[in-house]
């Protein structure tokens, strides 16, 4: 790992967002995926040379202030891991209902599920 990285290399531009339906439906129909008490990543190879992120938080989660803190929190994990990706890959995200956010046990969660997706 580079000791030198500069913030601009951990920025999180809007082209690494999953944005599209046909994106999420490959994602999804990839059926590779890790979970824990916390999180759910769904993961296949990405297209594009970067990775992309994308988001499901369901209504079940809770109220929207409460649906959109868990998306800051994922979306600041992925921007701080991004370095773990060998290759580039495209990954959806489902926060589990019941789960506390806190951004400490978010990126715990989102290292060790990408660590075991990326063994498979």
């Amino acid at each position: 790992m580079n000791n030198e990285q500069t913030p601009s290399n951990f920025r999180f531009p809007k082209k690494m967002h999953l944005r599209k339906r046909a994106d999420f439906d490959r994602v999804f129909a990839r059926k590779r995926s890790a979970g824990d008490r916390m999180l759910v990543i769904y993961c296949c190879g990405g297209e594009e040379n970067y990775s992309r992120l994308g988001l499901v938080v369901s209504r079940k989660i809770g109220k929207a202030h409460f649906r959109n803190r868990w998306k800051r929190l994922i979306r600041e994990a992925f921007r701080l891991e991004q370095h773990l990706f060998s290759a580039p890959v495209d990954l959806v995200v489902l926060p589990r209902q019941g789960a506390t956010p806190d951004i400490a046990s978010i990126r715990n969660s989102f290292c060790s599920l990408l660590k075991q997706l990326i063994k498979e």
